[in-house]
């Protein structure tokens, strides 16, 4: 990767013919090495959904804790993965990131602005560098407009971005980088696949030059194949334009290629985070433990060496949350300390002098490394 690759919020028109080669774990030291500010903060996030009960006169009698108290970071050139189980927020948090529900409580800092209480044209503003890939690539295509007209659209609302002749030439380039032919132009969102589809998505998030893309479940609804072809497309586009991924996704193996760091989220909370190697090869937290077990292995003999979590019931409404530990109802390691006082996100004190990878954030009285079991 070349140094203007690396600068963050490169602006390109055209991708550079082949293409970037694939991200390779040189660009995850550089990383690491040299984070500087981030981009994007994240502090005690609070989004709190009322329960009303009533008809003519509703009156509230609890709230749906989606996400109670997320706070991370976002650096430029980045890609940070969320992985969680169905309801624990992380979608909640794509929302929340873009503007599209307002937070009960907590910042989301924009280049040191808090733009979690902006409106009108101020978040219009902000909204040109934060882009959003919806999961279902059918769904978030309007099915009357043409290909042209979706790709386009965010220039009749940031006119500024391309004056008016240029806009057809713009979309075909941005066609163009994304891998589809610029002649489909005037074709619908029917005459597509869902990988095209997709990556017809992916150019409207590139058409105004964004620095920051929440992409929420990008590849959940495609097959095994195509999920590969657009994975790969996301890495190349973030090499190329400079880009920092906010990546919320289901598959522990996918997030794994793509990101960088790595945060586990658990009914509305991060529980533990840091880089790929130290989630996937030493995590400390019980949750992270149980999910990382019911990873399919395809080496049979391996498979049968590895221990598997079973967790114990199902997961609490985030209506009525445990107390202290929300984790606590399912863990293994739970004592009388976990249902009184709540575990803070950071390195544990007993793991300190393990230093990295070991000694990373994690939300766990008792967090430590998992012996590894094997069979006889």
């Amino acid at each position: 990767m070349t140094s203007a690759a690396r600068t963050p919020g490169r602006r390109c028109t055209r991708s550079v013919p082949g293409g970037p080669a694939p991200v390779t774990s040189g660009r995850r030291r550089w990383v690491s090495d040299q984070r500087g500010e981030p981009i994007l903060e994240v502090t005690d996030l609070v989004k709190h959904f009322p329960l009303t009960q009533g008809i003519l006169f509703k009156r509230q009698i609890g709230a749906v804790k989606a996400v109670d108290g997320v706070s991370l970071r976002l650096y430029p050139g980045e890609t940070l993965g969320i992985v969680g189980e169905s309801g624990c927020g992380k979608s909640t948090v794509a929302k929340l990131l873009m503007n599209l529900e307002r937070p009960t409580s907590g910042a989301i800092r924009y280049k040191g602005e808090d733009i979690s209480r902006l409106s009108g044209r101020a978040l219009k503003a902000v909204r040109r560098n934060i882009q959003m890939v919806f999961q279902d690539p059918y769904t978030s295509l309007n099915p009357r407009m043409t290909v042209g007209d979706i790709i386009g659209e965010p220039y009749l609302i940031h006119p500024e971005v391309a004056p008016k002749g240029d806009r057809r030439k713009k979309v075909r380039e941005l066609l163009d980088v994304v891998g589809l032919n610029p002649e489909y132009i005037n074709r619908y969102p029917h005459q597509f696949s869902g990988g095209q589809r997709q990556r017809i998505g992916i150019a409207r998030g590139l058409a105004l030059n964004p620095e920051i893309i929440v992409a929420d479940e990008p590849v959940s609804a495609l097959d095994v194949s195509v999920q590969a072809q657009v994975i790969n497309l996301m890495e190349r586009l973030q090499a190329e334009f400079g880009l920092s991924y906010m990546f919320i996704a289901h598959d522990l193996s996918i997030v794994r290629h793509i990101s960088d760091r790595v945060g586990v989220m658990y009914l509305g909370r991060i529980v533990e985070i840091g880089s790929d190697q130290e989630i996937y090869q030493y995590p400390t937290h019980p949750y992270t433990q149980a999910l990382l077990s019911a990873v399919p292995v395809p080496d049979p003999v391996a498979s049968g060496r590895r221990e598997r979590i079973i967790l114990a019931g199902d997961v609490p409404s985030p209506a009525n949350p445990p107390s202290g530990c929300h984790f606590r109802t399912r863990c293994w390691k739970a004592q009388s300390l976990c249902a009184e006082v709540d575990p803070p996100l950071t390195v544990p004190g007993h793991l300190k002098d393990a230093g990295p990878p070991v000694a990373h954030p994690s939300a766990c009285h008792f967090a430590g490394e998992k012996p590894e079991v094997t069979a006889e």
